[in-house]
C-alpha cells in the first residue's frame, strides 16, 4: 500500500488542473508582453487569474503580483520593506520558514534591527511580547509571522497582529504558504500589507506563486528587467502554471467546507489510534489541538527508544508510507527541525518526531494502515 502523508511539503496536483495546464501550453504560447493577438490572448489568461484570485481574497487585482512561489516572495517583501520602505526594525520568530529566517540573516545590519518575539511553551507567538516590541521607537518597522506553521501546524491570531500593527503604524506580512487555499482569507477586513502564497500547497503546480501587497505601499521590482507585473516583478509570465494555479484554488474554495471536513476526521481518528497505540505519545506544538491548529498537520513526539527511532522513518519508508521528520526544505540536514529545536523541552527532543500531513485524497484506512504498521515496527 501506498500512503502520502506529506501534503505539507506539496500535494498531488488536480487532474482538472492538469488538464487546463495542458490546454494553455496547447494553445496559448504567446508572450503576454508581445502586441500582437497571440500576446494578447496570453495576457488575456493572465489577467482573468488575477481577477479570480482577487475575487477569492477579496482584494483589488492589481494588488495580486505572480511569481515563483514562497521563498521568492518572502524574500522580496523583506528586502524590498527595507530598501523601498525603510523599515528598520523587522520583528518576526525563530520557528519561520527558513526563507524568512535566512533572509532576516542576511539584511541584518548595523541599520537594520531584527527582533525575535517570545513564543509559548507550544510556539505560540507572545502578542504582549510582540507590543513591547512595537513600542521601541518610531522608527519604522515590518511585522512579518507565518498564518500557519508548516511544521507544526500552529496558527496565528492574524486578526490580533493585524490590529497591533495598525495601532503602532507598522507593516505586517505573513506567509500563508500553508493557509491560501485550505481556509478562506479576506483581505478587506485585515491589516495585512503584503501576503505570500504557493501553489503547490494547495494542489496546484510547483514554480508559481503569488505575493498581495497593499495598493497603498510603496515598493519596487525585486526582480530587475522588463514591466512585468505592474512593474513589480520583472520576468516573462509562466502562463500555464499561473492558469493552472488559478483553477487549483478555485477548485478548493468550492470544495472547502466538505473538505476541511474530510481532512479534519482523518487527523481525529489519527489522534485517537495514536493516542491508544502511545499513553505517552506528545503532539508538538498545538498540533495535537483540532481547534488551534490546522487540520491539515499533525506533528507527533513518540515514546520510544533512540535504537528504535532511529529506524522508525526508514520502516515507515519501507512500508510505502511518506511523511516527514521536519519541513521538506532542509531534507538531508543533520541539524534537525529548528522548530522543534526552539520549541521543545530536552525531554522530547531526545525523541523521535514525524509531520504527518493530509489532502482529501487521503482517507482513515490509510491511517489504520499507518497504525497496523507502528504496531509491527514497536513488536518487531
Amino acid at each position: 500500500m501506498k500512503v502520502y502523508f506529506d501534503n505539507a511539503a506539496t500535494t498531488k496536483v488536480r487532474d482538472e488542473v492538469v488538464d487546463e495546464i495542458s490546454d494553455v501550453l496547447k494553445n496559448c504560447f504567446g508572450n503576454p508582453s508581445s502586441t500582437h493577438s497571440y500576446g494578447r490572448s496570453a495576457k488575456s489568461y493572465i489577467e482573468t487569474s488575477r481577477k479570480s484570485i482577487a475575487k477569492i481574497l477579496n482584494c483589488e487585482p492589481g494588488e495580486i503580483i505572480f511569481n515563483s512561489g514562497g521563498t521568492e516572495s518572502d524574500n522580496s517583501i523583506l528586502k524590498c520593506a527595507v530598501k523601498d520602505l525603510g523599515v528598520k526594525h523587522v520583528i518576526s520568530s525563530k520557528i519561520e520558514h527558513h526563507a524568512i529566517t535566512h533572509t532576516l540573516e542576511e539584511i541584518e545590519s548595523k541599520d537594520v534591527k531584527v527582533h525575535y518575539v517570545s513564543l509559548k511553551d507550544e510556539g505560540e507567538v507572545d502578542i504582549e511580547d510582540l507590543e513591547s516590541i512595537l513600542k521601541l521607537n518610531n522608527e519604522p518597522k515590518l511585522v512579518s509571522l507565518m498564518y500557519i506553521n508548516n511544521e507544526i501546524g500552529n496558527i496565528l491570531d492574524v486578526k490580533s497582529v493585524s490590529e497591533l500593527c495598525r495601532k503602532h503604524n507598522a507593516y505586517f506580512h505573513s506567509d500563508a504558504v500553508q493557509a491560501v487555499g485550505h481556509y478562506p482569507i479576506d483581505l478587506s477586513s485585515l491589516n495585512i500589507d503584503f501576503l505570500s502564497s504557493a501553489g503547490h500547497k494547495f494542489h496546484g503546480p510547483k514554480g508559481v506563486g503569488f505575493t498581495y501587497i497593499n495598493k497603498s505601499t510603496k515598493i519596487k521590482s525585486f526582480i530587475c528587467g522588463g514591466p512585468q507585473e505592474r512593474g513589480l516583478r520583472a520576468g516573462t509570465e509562466s502562463v500555464h502554471n499561473i492558469v493552472g494555479m488559478t483553477k487549483a484554488l478555485e477548485i478548493s474554495i468550492q470544495n472547502l467546507d466538505k473538505e476541511i471536513e474530510h481532512v479534519k476526521s482523518i487527523k481525529r481518528h489519527m489522534i485517537e489510534k495514536l493516542n491508544d497505540l502511545f499513553p505517552d505519545i506528545h503532539y508538538n506544538g498545538m498540533s495535537g489541538d483540532l481547534e488551534k491548529s490546522t487540520y491539515t498537520v499533525l506533528n507527533v513526539c513518540f515514546p520510544m527508544s533512540n535504537d528504535k527511532a532511529s529506524m522508525l522513518d526508514f520502516h515507515l519508508d519501507l512500508k510505502g508510507i511518506a511523511c516527514s521528520k521536519g519541513s521538506a526544505c532542509q531534507s538531508g540536514s543533520s541539524s534537525g527541525s529548528h522548530v522543534l529545536n526552539e520549541i521543545q523541552n530536552e525531554k522530547f527532543k531526545n525523541l523521535p518526531s514525524i509531520r504527518f500531513s493530509f489532502s482529501h485524497n487521503n482517507s482513515i484506512e490509510e491511517v489504520d494502515y499507518l497504525i497496523e504498521t507502528l504496531k509491527e515496527f514497536i513488536n518487531g
